[in-house]
């Protein structure tokens, strides 16, 4: 497994319709895809996001880079890596 993503913090989006925030991240040279559910971050701030999902985002950083880490070692294959509440618990 990775051991180290990199956040292109350029590149983070909140996507209020689909209620996830998208980013781009670089592992091992190589360059996904990624998106964050709202309900991962309502998981760790114990609040659902209202227009501040990107500064939860933020707050919970390091949390949410080793789940990313995670969600990619389930499906490294998929054009953007869904990272669910599932990836905070392995």
């Amino acid at each position: 497994m990775a051991t180290q993503l990199d956040i292109d913090l350029s590149t983070l989006f909140d996507n209020i319709d689909e209620r996830q925030v998208e980013f781009t991240g670089e592992v091992d040279g190589d360059d996904y895809e990624f998106a964050v559910k709202y309900g991962v971050l309502e998981a760790l701030s114990g609040e659902a996001p209202d227009d501040d999902a990107e500064f939860r985002f933020n707050e919970f950083i390091d949390v949410l880079r080793d789940a990313a880490l995670n969600a990619l070692s389930r499906n490294s294959d998929a054009p953007v890596i869904i990272v669910s509440e599932n990836d905070l618990d392995q």
